[in-house]
């Protein structure tokens, strides 16, 4: 079985290395623009500053052959199975990110704290369920 996926998006952030940039939003991650293609600004209705939602990103530097990993890169932990750990490498890299929305300008979001670095695709913006819609 395949799939394919269209991107949205593209994240634009002041982060730009994995490996020095927050793992996890809530860890000092800055806030950060989701610059939409055209076509699909008009999906943003509906949405305004102060909703929170959840944005799917490709972690497109992932390493997709990884199934086990110590979880937070941290040695004295034993080794997990990737499906146990928000671990970026996995077999489809998809990045889960609840976020509160900030702004938004004609195709473009500003969400944070996002922990995505610049240049990560966007695959989709769902509503945080909870939240009257």
């Amino acid at each position: 079985m395949t799939a394919a996926l269209q991107f949205i998006g593209v994240v634009q952030s002041v982060l730009h290395d994995p490996e020095s940039s927050p793992r996890q939003g809530d860890e000092g991650a800055p806030d950060a623009w989701l610059s939409l293609e055209p076509r699909f600004a008009a999906a943003l209705a509906g949405l305004s500053a102060g909703d929170e939602v959840l944005v799917l990103t490709w972690l497109h530097r992932a390493d997709r052959s990884v199934l086990q990993t110590r979880p937070r890169n941290d040695a004295s932990r034993p080794l997990t199975g990737v499906f146990a750990t928000r671990s970026p490498d996995r077999p489809n890299p998809i990045g889960l990110h609840r976020v509160t929305v900030r702004e938004l300008d004609g195709a473009r979001l500003k969400v944070g704290p996002l922990e995505a670095i610049d240049g990560t695709p966007v695959i989709d913006v769902k509503p945080v369920l909870g939240s009257e819609r």
